[in-house]
């Protein structure tokens, strides 16, 4: 009775590209419906195909009592995002008991729907599946003594570097990212061992592989 709802990231991003074991949100599903609390989906950072399914829910086949979406959900072209439910849940939401300053507006609601139709008409989350299996596979053929660990699903990935002392001092993800970003590569830590990647889902068979050559050859640069 204490609580009303459990809420969580499919793949946890901001901690590192955290991802969970396969059938983990479907359990907690389980969970939720057990003890009648609802299950809400944050997929701000991996709604929108970007890990390979429209929703990243949809790796364990469930459906959300409510779902978070944002970033993407433009295109990453304009300040918007949704919540995503069920007339029996919103509609306890009744007239006059929420505000919000910005919502509903309708530039940001029609720059959503043709960011949406790109991602169908473009087949952009069957890429991501594609192109994350490729990001994967690349990295793990590097076989840094600076990477301890590769994971992620679709175009979310992360790879975590194991702070290694060199000529004298000592190298972390930071470093990692700054001699990519001095090659062509952008990205950023994490947690100050993580690096994320997450290239535009637009992104083709060659920029996933010029983009990986860039990484092995920055790791390359440590050695």
């Amino acid at each position: 009775n204490e609580y009303c709802a459990f809420m969580g990231e499919p793949i946890q991003g901001e901690a590192g590209v955290m991802v969970p074991d396969a059938g983990y949100m479907k359990k907690a599903k389980e969970i939720c419906q057990k003890y009648k609390v609802l299950l809400i989906a944050d997929e701000v950072q991996t709604g929108c195909g970007r890990t390979g399914r429209t929703l990243c829910v949809e790796w364990d086949n469930v459906k959300p009592d409510i779902v978070v979406l944002g970033k993407a959900l433009s295109g990453g072209t304009y300040p918007v995002s949704a919540v995503l439910s069920s007339h029996e849940v919103i509609l306890q939401v009744k007239p006059g008991e929420h505000g919000s300053t910005f919502g509903g507006n309708p530039l940001a609601c029609k720059i959503a729907m043709a960011a949406l139709n790109v991602l169908k008409d473009e087949n952009l989350v069957a890429k991501a599946e594609k192109n994350g299996e490729l990001t994967r596979a690349n990295l793990h053929n590097m076989k840094s003594p600076l990477v301890t660990t590769i994971r992620g699903k679709g175009l979310l990935n992360a790879i975590v570097i194991k702070p290694t002392q060199i000529k004298g001092r000592t190298v972390t993800a930071w470093d990692v990212c700054l001699e990519m970003a001095k090659n062509g590569v952008l990205a950023k830590p994490t947690h100050d061992d993580i690096i994320r990647l997450a290239p535009p889902l637009t992104s083709t068979e060659q920029d996933i592989n010029n983009a990986c050559e860039i990484i092995h050859k920055t790791l390359k640069s440590f050695e």
